[in-house]
């Protein structure tokens, strides 16, 4: 798997990834570039300094700043990770499940916002969604380095499994109480549905509880990303 950018790149050797190989411009002299080049050669990764030419033919973004790193594919963690995560940190367990986000910039998104907010970890189905890959680490700007993601056969099982874990999920969908108005404190997973349809029949039956953003435009829905972000907030201050 191919990741660009200096600070996903930087985020990647920090959390100790495997990396095959760094690319890097050549006379690239700014003190993040430093700091890059310098953090790779601490952790003895191969460094080969290249052409701005060949760096603009291997870049699938086309906005690699100069560094280009091949590297092994992201490795998921299961439900129990995230679960025994959260039991050391002794916290309440906050996850976010994300019912068939198809979008892989709404996805960063979404991973560089849990990572801010300090969610426990992310679920996400393998099937009919977006997984991560070169597009999703680059707009998460290297939190997927710092994020359990979990990705599932069957979301339903795994609310199932949540639930007995004593684990209260709340559906994010018009409809449903202001989420203002709602606690939303103690162990919780949030759950946000796809960009088009929202969430799926069987999911939404699934959630304890339906809340919703208040709007008072005449659009009617938010961004999938942008919406999540705002909910993840106003746990995190409950929370606090």
């Amino acid at each position: 798997m191919i990741v660009e950018g200096k600070n996903p790149i930087k985020e990647l050797i920090e959390s100790g990834a495997t990396i095959n190989k760094l690319y890097v411009q050549n006379n690239l002299r700014d003190g993040l570039s430093n700091a890059v080049i310098k953090l790779a050669k601490d952790k003895k990764i191969r460094i080969d300094f290249v052409s701005k030419e060949f760096l603009d033919k291997k870049s699938l973004s086309k906005r690699h700043q100069g560094f280009i790193c091949d590297t092994v594919e992201f490795c998921y963690s299961d439900v129990d990770e995230i679960i025994d995560y959260a039991e050391s940190k002794n916290e309440d367990l906050f996850v976010v499940i994300l019912d068939g986000i198809e979008d892989p910039h709404n996805l960063g998104a979404i991973i560089r916002t849990c990572e801010c907010a300090g969610v426990h970890g992310i679920i996400i189905p393998k099937h009919r969604a977006c997984q991560v890959n070169e597009t999703v680490i680059k707009t998460s700007a290297g939190a997927t380095a710092n994020m359990k993601i979990a990705s599932v056969t069957n979301l339903n099982q795994c609310i199932e499994k949540l639930k007995q874990n004593g684990v209260w999920i709340y559906g994010l969908e018009l409809g449903g109480k202001n989420i203002y108005s709602v606690n939303l404190k103690g162990k919780i997973a949030l759950v946000v549905g796809s960009e088009g349809f929202g969430l799926t029949r069987l999911v939404k039956q699934n959630c304890d509880e339906v809340v919703t953003l208040p709007q008072k435009g005449k659009i009617n829905s938010l961004n999938a990303s942008v919406a999540c972000g705002v909910a993840v907030y106003e746990i995190l201050k409950q929370r606090q």
